[in-house]
């Protein structure tokens, strides 16, 4: 691809799907895409999304047979080759089972191959991942010290040419080399975190991105979150700009109101049963009125409900990003492909709007006061 791609204008609110790319069998057709097959489809999405103005397309990671995506930047750096300007990350890397240094070398290598598009999310992983552990040779019962190691030492490589470097889990480094460097003065770093003030914390005093999981119920919890993150990075010294938030969310938007919901209910229920069953308990009992609300985290619903939700957000926790799991349970691409349309059609220009409304009104109070 040319290096003379133009890259992306920074927006004041972005919008994004993902994917973990999970592989199970239609519950209407019970047919299952081939490995070969899912990844050709995210491709598909991923070149979709950049066409019609989506900022951010990213790829989970997982290493099980439930799972076509356990390389995130192999797969980036195909899409690379498809897109011109959509930013391109990991959601998450499981940075606790990996090292480090071939992590930043991976992407470095994505950012090269996309122009300068490449970004990282570091997480320890789900519960429903922690299986990766014994793959990888990784004790679990060191699940907190393994992480803030490898974060220090992937930072380490984000902000250094050549790094000196000691830890406990591996061996440590005397001004190593550390290459290639991305096109990016400095690879973005978020850190994708569930539910815990203690990880937003940490990202605070990083001063990195915090990617919060908002994949149901109300999203009130995720303030206490937000405002602990502001809080400790303003006081490590971080500038407000170096604190951006994220949404990510499952969902699904269709043009008539109703209809997300009857054509997303069955494979949202078909993959939460398989992979999050606490959430699938109440699937059957949940009214097509409450999925819609503001209040509820779950993105399902019209354009103009989506908005409604993400507004009702940006009041709560001032984010910056809004990302959407949206192939989930073997969904058909057709409608993966009408939510993409809708998200960057009809949702992000209501939202932006109301943003810009939103502060533009503040600045007037304030100078009129």
């Amino acid at each position: 691809m040319s290096s003379t791609v133009v890259q992306p204008l920074a927006k004041e609110f972005e919008f994004g799907v993902y994917t973990f790319g999970d592989l199970l069998a239609d519950p209407v057709s019970k047919q299952k895409r081939s490995p070969a097959r899912r990844l050709q489809d995210i491709i598909a999405a991923a070149k979709l999304a950049d066409e019609v103005g989506l900022d951010v397309f990213g790829l989970g990671e997982h290493h099980k047979p439930d799972f076509a995506i356990s390389s995130p930047p192999v797969v980036l750096a195909a899409i690379a080759q498809v897109t011109q300007r959509i930013k391109l990350t990991s959601m998450t890397t499981v940075l606790s089972i990996l090292d480090p240094v071939r992590v930043f070398e991976d992407y470095a290598t994505v950012d090269l191959l996309s122009a300068g598009r490449a970004e990282i999310v570091a997480g320890r992983g789900a519960k429903n991942s922690l299986d990766a552990y014994d793959l990888f040779g990784c004790d679990l019962a060191s699940y907190e010290a393994l992480f803030d190691e490898k974060i220090d030492l992937l930072l380490q490589c984000v902000e250094n040419e050549n790094v000196t470097w000691e830890g406990q889990f591996r061996s440590g480094l005397t001004n190593a080399a550390i290459v290639p460097r991305p096109l990016q003065k400095e690879l973005p770093v978020w850190l994708g975190m569930g539910g815990t003030l203690e990880s937003a914390v940490r990202a605070g005093k990083l001063g990195r991105g915090a990617l919060f999981a908002l994949l149901t119920g109300d999203p009130a919890r995720l303030q206490s979150m937000a405002e602990a993150y502001r809080q400790a990075g303003l006081q490590a010294g971080h500038n407000a700009s170096r604190l951006p938030i994220a949404v990510a969310s499952h969902g699904c938007i269709a043009s008539e109101p109703g209809q997300a919901w009857r054509e997303f209910s069955r494979y949202y229920e078909n993959y939460v049963g398989r992979f999050q069953p606490k959430i699938n308990e109440g699937i059957p009992h949940i009214a097509p009125a409450k999925v819609t609300a503001p209040q509820e985290g779950l993105a399902v619903g019209t354009p103009e409900q989506i908005a409604a939700k993400i507004l009702f957000q940006h009041e709560l926790i001032g984010h910056n990003r809004f990302i959407l799991q949206v192939d989930i349970g073997e969904l058909p691409f057709e409608n993966v492909a009408t939510t993409i349309k809708l998200l960057a059609t009809e949702v992000a220009p209501i939202v932006r709007r109301e943003i810009a409304r939103r502060k533009s009104k503040g600045m007037e109070e304030v100078s009129t006061y």
